[in-house]
């Protein structure tokens, strides 16, 4: 007769899982957070109650963060251990750097919003500032010369720069292809007023005038700040393109300019469009290039070839600078304007997601 071992069941008493146990619950962060920011504010008031003057908001908020920051690494080590303390910290602090990046923004958008809706009426886009030197009067002229400024800029810009852009990542290989790179890493770094006087200068040789404003010649001093942003952005999307792709067109006879037209430009539309609306955005808050050689006037003037054109930079510029009697009166034209120029930036960007939202190429079956 034999007899067979039992294996006694390990024991399992004394056994934990580092994955569960020993966790702060999931309100814990805000909790803290929520206690950090009433300490800081607490400790704030008392500073103010006692040396007067305002209430300061934002070293309440910075005192709090740094707060919840200590307090959420020191609490989540004493109970979670070091490597979840550390996780911990390290994602309180990206979120920390992300809100802090975002405080600008949302400041500019308030005080953009807060100081233009004031003027932000049917009057001011329906009125130009002909004959104005007080309260009244619009931006209409402004606006209508800056869309038709911008409009030519892109026009002469999208063109040349894709174009380029093509070449380098499809044609270019050799010293052509090298100093055409080099050449749009110098123009990136151009400041604007040079694009200006460069405009200003080569349409004053050409038609002897030294005295030229006109709306085309600030198209062109914004084309050459938009062309190198757009052959950069044009040619990290054309090259971000499989070359399984372009190979699979060559192996059905395709020939490679038609293969760039049906496969190359479609499959990277969404990255092309994106980086001309980051180029127009670019571009069309520039003031000094438009000083210089669109000038500025308070009539209507819808042709980009004769005579000076006001636009909203410019509007606003001119608004600030040289205020009349009622200073009130300018300035709320000048935030409006800005405000308008804010507007159709959005505008651009949202219309730009639309096109490559509808344009981009169909993955799904």
């Amino acid at each position: 007769m034999t007899t067979t071992a039992t294996t006694p069941a390990p024991a399992t008493s004394g056994i934990t899982n580092t994955l569960t146990a020993s966790r702060l619950p999931k309100w814990a962060p805000w909790g803290i957070l929520a206690g950090c920011l009433a300490v800081a504010g607490g400790i704030f008031a008392i500073v103010q109650l006692s040396t007067g003057g305002n209430y300061p908001v934002v070293g309440a908020l910075v005192f709090g963060t740094v707060l919840f920051n200590i307090m959420l690494f020191t609490l989540s080590y004493l109970v979670e251990g070091g490597r979840q303390a550390r996780n911990r910290l390290v994602t309180s602090l990206v979120v920390t750097a992300f809100l802090i990046a975002l405080i600008p923004l949302v400041s500019l958008v308030v005080t953009v919003l807060g100081d233009g809706l004031a003027r932000f009426d049917i009057q001011f886009f329906s009125e130009s500032m002909r004959n104005v030197v007080g309260e009244g009067g619009g931006a209409l002229h402004a606006i209508t010369g800056t869309l038709l400024i911008t409009g030519m800029a892109t026009l002469i810009s999208v063109p040349i720069g894709l174009l380029t852009a093509i070449y380098l990542v499809e044609y270019g290989q050799g010293p052509l292809a090298r100093a055409i790179t080099f050449f749009v890493d110098v123009m990136t770094g151009i400041p604007s007023i040079v694009a200006g006087l460069f405009a200003f200068a080569f349409f004053s040789l050409i038609t002897n005038d030294p005295g030229i404003r006109f709306g085309f010649g600030g198209a062109v001093a914004l084309s050459l700040l938009m062309i190198p942003v757009v052959v950069r952005s044009s040619e990290e999307m054309l090259k971000i393109v499989p070359n399984e792709l372009r190979e699979a067109a060559y192996a059905l006879g395709v020939p490679k300019w038609l293969t760039i037209l049906k496969v190359v430009i479609p499959t990277s539309i969404a990255g092309i469009t994106t980086g001309v609306t980051l180029a127009i955005a670019r571009v069309i808050g520039e003031t000094a290039p438009l000083l210089i050689i669109a000038g500025f006037t308070a009539s209507m003037n819808y042709d980009l070839f004769n005579n000076r054109i006001m636009t909203l930079p410019v509007f606003v510029y001119t608004q600030y600078s040289t205020p009349g009697t009622d200073v009130q009166a300018y300035l709320d034209r000048a935030w409006a304007a800005a405000l308008t120029l804010v507007l159709i930036v959005m505008a651009l960007n949202l219309i730009a997601r639309l096109i490559a939202k509808f344009f981009s190429p169909k993955l799904g079956r």
